[in-house]
């Protein structure tokens, strides 16, 4: 690894792929393909490894160098939004079922976007300070 924060090639692939798949599933279920949800579920665990495998040295050394710190913590903090939000759209009391779909949609597209945005198209420099 030459650059500062950049992830081996079988990371970047594991991240893309945890992250897009479960992207993918939960917009196909939103869409209305019912199948998909437990493609979603699964994808969600697999997202959640990735997004695990990042955290001791990608975002810390991306937050030092002040690259795409924008992105990064709003990913960050959407995807915390998306597993507590999963986890009481599954295990929560009836009463919280609506807001949490709704909160839970809204993010995970807010979400998808900005990592399309983090992965392939924001150029890799500093902010200002």
């Amino acid at each position: 690894m030459s650059r500062l924060g950049k992830m081996p090639n079988w990371q970047k692939w594991f991240v893309l792929f945890g992250m897009l798949s479960c992207s993918v599933t939960g917009i196909s279920y939103l869409l209305g393909l019912r199948q998909a949800l437990s493609w979603h579920g699964i994808t969600a665990m697999v997202a959640t490894l990735a997004l695990g495998s990042i955290l001791p040295f990608h975002l810390r050394s991306g937050l030092k160098a002040r690259q795409k710190s924008w992105s990064g913590i709003t990913q960050l903090g959407s995807l915390v939004t998306l597993i507590i939000s999963g986890a009481v759209l599954y295990y929560g009391p009836e009463e919280t079922r609506d807001a949490s779909i709704l909160i839970h949609w809204l993010i995970g597209l807010l979400f998808f976007a900005i990592f399309i945005l983090h992965a392939a198209l924001l150029p890799n420099r500093k902010s200002p300070r």
